[in-house]
């Protein structure tokens, strides 16, 4: 076989997993979302028991949802916060809580039965072995931080600890982060641009950062519940800075613990990464730029302007369930458009426009 021949199989092989892994991304995004919902309705606590093999089967008669219910009966949240529910309400927020469980097994099988696959045909070229298999075992760890943030809540206090909370959401993130940027690569190709300035390249690295951690806010504001505090905007109670902004000691716990702190620090990051966004699209727009960077600038801008008036929104009308539901995966796609504007920038060039996608020269 000639040489031409070989690199177009590769060629084909990486388009293949690509889009493997692009299904893969799209599931944890659902879980994401779904991750969100949970937690609005309150339904993070209604499964006291964690059995990775058969907790994948719910209750199927009556006497399994009497079981199931009683289990849960025991429960600090039970005794302290839904005292007389019934066995119809426990239905309700059990099926969001299992039904985040199971896709999380699901993504996990998906994720696992096309890798050993691709490994048997010899379609994994050798260093994208170690890639894949680390997105597999933080598969893994992402599910017993999953379980390690809900027993915050199954032992006194009917609270999950906002620091697990935040913790299993960023790794969530990371996850999805990598597996995007790693099935871009495959599907793209990964050959340095020399048409963007680095200026422009730095800042989409900057502002990926930046979204990360405006994200991670978010999971503390989740948390707390902070969104349910200071409903107007853009002033909080009247004033542009709260006055019980540093109330708590040490002053490190403000930024943690302190509802009014982390409202407040949410706010002042997803407006710098708001404005970070037009700065860039600014920027851009005065390069002469191929024309699937201008178009994933334009992208990046779109999704700014989106969950921005989602946040907004959000935060005036008191955080009800879709509009909260929808900021949150409005996050995660604001995320995704500069991670998809970053591989642009990096290593898009005039020329690979007429390329096949899926080309890694």
């Amino acid at each position: 076989m000639s040489h031409q021949n070989i690199n177009n199989t590769e060629l084909s092989h990486n388009r293949h997993i690509a889009v493997w892994l692009f299904i893969c991304c799209l599931m944890v995004y659902a879980m994401v979302i779904l991750g969100g919902a949970t937690r609005l309705t309150g339904s993070g606590l209604s499964m006291v028991e964690w059995d990775p093999i058969f907790g994948a089967i719910p209750p199927l008669d009556q006497q399994t949802w009497d079981e199931t219910f009683a289990l849960y009966k025991e429960s600090p949240e039970y005794r302290k916060i839904n005292i007389g529910m019934d066995l119809d309400g426990f239905k309700r927020i059990y099926w969001y809580e299992f039904s985040h469980r199971l896709l999380g097994r699901t993504i996990g099988t998906v994720f696992l039965l096309p890798f050993l696959f691709f490994l048997a045909k010899g379609w994994v070229q050798r260093p994208l072995v170690p890639k894949l298999t680390t997105m597999f075992i933080l598969g893994g760890l992402q599910g017993l931080l999953g379980w390690y943030m809900v027993k915050s809540g199954l032992i006194d206090n009917p609270h999950v600890s906002q620091y697990r909370l935040t913790a299993h959401l960023g790794l969530a993130v990371l996850i999805y982060a990598y597996m995007l940027q790693v099935a871009l690569g495959l599907w793209y190709g990964n050959r340095q641009s020399a048409t963007v300035s680095t200026g422009v390249q730095r800042a989409t690295g900057l502002l990926g950062i930046a979204v990360f951690i405006t994200l991670l806010s978010g999971g503390f504001v989740a948390g707390l519940k902070a969104g349910f505090a200071y409903n107007t905007f853009p002033l909080m109670d009247g004033r542009w800075v709260p006055e019980v902004i540093f109330m708590q000691e040490p002053l490190w716990r403000n930024f943690f613990e302190n509802i009014a702190t982390v409202q407040f620090d949410h706010r002042v990051l997803a407006t710098l990464v708001f404005f970070s966004v037009i700065a860039l699209w600014f920027a851009g727009m005065r390069q002469s730029l191929p024309a699937t960077v201008r178009n994933s600038l334009h992208m990046l801008l779109a999704a700014a302007l989106l969950q921005v008036t989602l946040g907004i929104s959000t935060l005036l009308l008191h955080v009800p369930i879709a509009l909260a539901v929808a900021h949150q995966g409005g996050a995660l796609l604001l995320l995704t458009a500069v991670i998809y504007a970053r591989h642009r920038v990096m290593y898009s060039s005039h020329a690979t426009q007429e390329k096949t996608p899926g080309s890694l020269t």
